[in-house]
């Protein structure tokens, strides 16, 4: 079992000569070019239309075109993925005078789409809201922005744009050779292959472009999270469960296999679910040292609302799988499996068709806590907040860095917080300080990758 641990910062080799920093210059430089009000307008333009899961283009071509005036010194462009997603890439490469550029190529990544589409009619399923969410609001007095999709993941990825162009303008203007790319990608957020939907299809963006282009060196995830450097993450999976029988109409429900149908029976297959989840979870209790395994129903399906006075033949519920090291989904869905022959037999749904289908999103991953991205990380942490970052356990967060990491790129993840809109769950509040904060994080982990690479001689908390 490992123990999650602070992560400690690199410290300057003893027997080296005192020389000056060239990363306070650069640092210096890079923090004085944020500027709030192009963190705010770049939420704005994320927000100003819906982004759901493969529908990012227009969101990628607004902030695209208002990027392009503000930093014309880094190349943007759009890719197309599928019908209508897209990502946003960002590269900055600059070499010493007559040689190309150099250097390890660091990605700063984040994603265009939402977790939710922000489409009332489909959203209430899950929400219970009908209404639309309010638009975006500024507070300049309480310093407070109020949204919907700010924590996943407009915020946070305005904060990596502007933490980003900031390191690029600094290390440019002192001819500092580096290659460095910054991406906000289209399909980021995970949907169940096993809905069949155009949005569960789309294809992952950080996917399509790890495979158009050469491999980063290192990568930084900005995504919002728990306070701290997250060096591990878990994997992602969906269950699909399954149920069938001969369907009859509501008026010869008695008549019904099983009598009354297999809705009114559904609370025995919870039932079961929800013991055997007891069970999983329990079992993967201290796997890992910063994540932790989860399982739950999200999604329950059958019948035809328009014509309710027919049973349904075919009842599916949905489950998801927060995943750890060790994980082996084929063999959990057949221990879901075996879980409801033994839960349900002897009763009513015994004679009923059941099948257990699973597929993996991502597995989990990790990165080296000593792994240099994780060092400047948590190096630039500390200057930021003036402590070292405090240890994570028990996240159970899975996000598309998991794709890098089985790419075998060394990442890192590190975001801000956001809480819910009392008035409104779905919308997300976040202070402009904080995501200056992050900001600057970003920039300073940039511009460390720049200067140090795999070197780990840095001064305490500098």
């Amino acid at each position: 079992m490992r123990a999650a641990r602070p992560i400690a910062e690199p410290e300057r080799n003893s027997g080296e000569p005192v020389t000056t920093d060239p990363l306070e210059g650069l640092r210096s430089a890079a923090h004085g070019a944020i500027d709030g009000e192009r963190i705010v307008e770049a939420v704005r333009l994320l927000a100003a239309g819906p982004s759901p899961r493969g529908g990012e283009r227009a969101a990628a071509d607004r902030l695209m075109e208002w990027a392009r005036t503000r930093w014309p010194r880094i190349s943007w462009r759009r890719d197309a993925i599928g019908a209508a997603g897209a990502n946003l890439v960002a590269t900055s490469a600059q070499g010493d005078a007559g040689h190309p550029p150099g250097g390890r190529e660091l990605l700063v990544y984040s994603h265009l789409d939402t977790s939710l589409p922000g489409d009332p009619e489909r959203d209430r399923w899950t929400t219970g809201v009908d209404a639309p969410p309010a638009p975006l609001s500024v507070d300049h007095e309480s310093g407070t922005l109020t949204g919907f999709g700010l924590g996943v993941a407009r915020a946070p990825a305005a904060a990596a744009l502007a933490g980003y162009a900031a390191a690029v303008a600094a290390l440019r203007d002192a001819g500092v050779p580096h290659r460095l790319t910054l991406l906000l990608a289209g399909g980021g957020t995970h949907a169940s292959p096993f809905a069949a939907t155009p949005e569960s299809a789309a294809p992952v963006g950080v996917e399509e472009y790890l495979r158009s282009g050469p491999r980063p060196d290192a990568a930084v995830v900005a995504k919002c999270g728990p306070p701290g450097i997250l060096y591990e993450e878990p994997g992602a999976a969906f269950v699909r469960v399954r149920l069938g029988t001969a369907y009859r109409p509501v008026l010869a429900r008695d008549a019904a296999p099983p009598a009354g149908g297999l809705i009114a029976h559904l609370g025995e297959v919870i039932g079961v679910l929800e013991r055997w989840r007891e069970r999983h979870v329990a079992a993967r209790a201290g796997v890992g040292g910063q994540i932790a395994a989860e399982a739950g129903i999200g999604a329950v399906r059958g019948g035809l609302a328009a014509k309710p006075d027919l049973l349904p033949g075919v009842v599916e519920l949905h489950l998801y799988l927060v995943t750890v090291p060790g994980d082996d989904v084929a063999r959990i869905a057949d221990d879901i499996r075996a879980a409801l022959e033994t839960g349900l037999r002897g009763g009513p749904l015994e004679g009923c068709a059941l099948s257990v289908a699973a597929r993996t999103a991502h597995p989990s991953g990790a990165t080296p806590q000593d792994a240099s991205v994780v060092r400047h990380a948590a190096a630039a942490w500390a200057r930021e907040h003036g402590a070292a970052p405090p240890p994570i356990s028990g996240w159970k967060g899975s996000t598309d860095g998991v794709v890098l990491r089985g790419h075998g790129v060394p990442t890192v993840r590190v975001g801000p917080a956001v809480r819910a809109d009392p008035a409104d769950p779905r919308r997300d509040v976040i202070e402009l300080d904080t995501l200056l904060r992050f900001a600057r994080i970003y920039s300073d982990i940039v511009v460390r990758h720049v200067v140090y690479g795999e070197s780990v001689i840095e001064t305490s908390h500098s």
